[in-house]
């Protein structure tokens, strides 16, 4: 008993030696450096069990951005440094410290190996979670797939947009049932996204219909699953391992057996197709995304890690757009009548789509002033973070005015959350909370506006999502002339977070235009 007792006291003694030279060490360095300290967040409970819990209460709650706004209220700054579960990190929502994050610091940043770590099982290694050459390698693949001539095609668009409007069917007062259009949206983006990435629509949209059988029924669900516990584990930092539930599981094997499927179907198509054949040749085959990184890589693996990384991007983030859009639409009818008119100027009425393209959807200005606004509000990523690659620094948040740089460790986590500084009130006005497109018409931005990242890594996909939107806007606009909230949808839904933000179940009625 007695040597153990020495044992234990020698442990700790060497805990407390070590603890205390690295941070007398980290104090020179950040001297060095020109740095001052920042301000730390103070926990209640050991390990920061409080800061976890109010997270998750949060979450609960579906008012996690509102709840880290009132964080850094708290706080009184835009800076600070905190610790939770036995890790130390930096918050901040700062443009100046963000824009050295991602862009004028990029080398001395990165996604790291927690990140990868914790999406690996569902993701793979893609150019979500990928750093270094790996994700070089990775986005200079999968740019070119993303030029004007794929995203401008919208046919394959108005197809799923049917099966969407055949789910809005009107009575004799021109009006639809009560619906929950968010849910709708999620099912027509990932109909329209794995047709686009894999080549064959899971047609969820008409499994909802009577007597409509697909193979990939639980497709949906399962990826709703899957990309909602990726969000809580990362939310565990270094203890993500422990949140592996078998839901999650089950839903990773599901998304797997369906990429897998079109993975094999286009290697073969790849292997049995020939210079001179008429799929290669004389009648141009319909784009498939998954096609072309076929030609750079035949890995199976390799291939269904970029499709689930684009996949998440490209269904997730123009879902939640679509969803909070059409909720601000029916609390605002203002601005609903007045996107609704420029888009009949613009476009005619329902019966007509020719003059509805990439081009013409980008220059009507109201529509992308809308878009604006609700990516403002609702940032479909309302939080993102990096790991410094080695000791560094962020250009400010430290001293006693707040307006020196501080010193970040290497290995140390940057947390920022857009959500928050998307409201500030320095750069958005006294007005920041409120919807108001018509702010945009004397815009222009900078680092506080950051819906889609910024620096090297900002989103590829960042014009297939908004035309994808505007297009869905622009002929539910053209079919409906009214929107009606049911009264219990009349405050903000909830927020659903995951990888991804997006509303909570709301109703609404769209009335049909004569």
């Amino acid at each position: 008993m007695f040597s153990f007792v020495i044992i234990l006291t020698g442990f700790f003694t060497s805990y407390v030696l070590y603890y205390g030279i690295a941070v007398l060490v980290d104090r020179r360095k950040a001297k060095v450096l020109g740095c001052q300290p920042a301000p730390w967040q103070k926990n209640q409970l050991p390990l920061g069990w409080d800061q976890l819990q109010r997270i998750r209460a949060a979450n609960d709650a579906g008012n996690f951005p509102e709840e880290m706004g009132k964080m850094f209220q708290e706080e009184r700054c835009r800076t600070f440094k905190g610790s939770m579960l036995g890790s130390t990190f930096v918050q901040t929502i700062e443009p100046r410290n963000i824009q050295a994050l991602l862009a004028t610091q990029f080398r001395d940043f990165e996604l790291g190996d927690l990140r990868r770590r914790t999406f690996f099982p569902m993701l793979g290694n893609g150019i979500f979670t990928a750093d270094g050459q790996y994700w070089e390698t990775s986005r200079a693949m999968i740019r070119p797939q993303f030029a004007r001539d794929q995203v401008a095609d919208l046919q394959l668009e108005e197809t799923h947009v049917q099966d969407l409007l055949q789910q809005l069917r009107t009575d004799p007062h021109g009006w639809t049932g009560q619906i929950n259009l968010s849910a709708l949206f999620f099912r027509l983006t990932l109909d329209s996204a794995t047709e686009f990435l894999f080549g064959t629509s899971v047609h969820s949209q008409r499994q909802q219909m009577a007597n409509s059988k697909y193979e990939w029924k639980d497709l949906a669900r399962s990826f709703d699953t899957g990309t909602k516990v990726l969000g809580e584990r990362i939310q565990l930092l270094e203890f993500y391992w422990l949140h592996n539930p078998r839901k999650f599981r089950d839903s990773i094997k599901e998304v797997h057996r369906f990429a897998d499927f079109c993975v094999q179907e286009a290697l073969e198509r790849s292997q049995n197709s020939k210079p001179g054949d008429a799929s290669t040749s004389a009648l141009k085959p319909k784009y498939t995304f998954l096609d072309e990184l076929v030609k750079v890589t035949k890995d199976p693996i390799e291939l269904r890690s970029q499709l689930m990384n684009v996949l998440l991007a490209g269904r997730d983030t123009t879902a939640s757009l679509l969803s909070w859009t059409f909720w601000l639409f029916a609390r605002h009818p203002r601005v609903f009548n007045k996107l609704r008119t420029r888009i009949l100027d613009d476009f005619g009425p329902y019966e007509h789509t020719d003059k509805i393209s990439f081009a013409s959807l980008k220059s009507c200005t109201y529509l992308q002033h809308v878009l604006n606004e609700v990516l403002r509000l609702y940032p479909p990523v309302p939080m993102n973070g990096r790991r410094a690659t080695k000791d560094t620094t962020l250009p400010i948040g430290g001293g006693a005015d707040g307006k020196s740089p501080i010193f970040v460790k290497k290995g140390e986590e940057v947390w920022y959350y857009v959500c928050v500084m998307h409201r500030l009130e320095e750069f958005w006005g006294p007005d920041a909370d409120e919807f108001n497109p018509d702010r945009w018409a004397s815009r222009k931005h900078s680092w506080e506006y950051l819906p889609f990242n910024g620096g090297p890594r900002i989103c590829l996909g960042q014009q297939f999502a908004l035309t994808e939107a505007g297009y869905v806007i622009t002929r539910l606009l053209q079919r409906f002339d009214q929107l009606q909230l049911d009264k219990e949808s009349d405050t903000p839904p909830a927020h659903r977070l995951g990888v991804t933000d997006a509303p909570e179940e709301y109703v609404i009625s769209l009335h049909e235009a004569k």
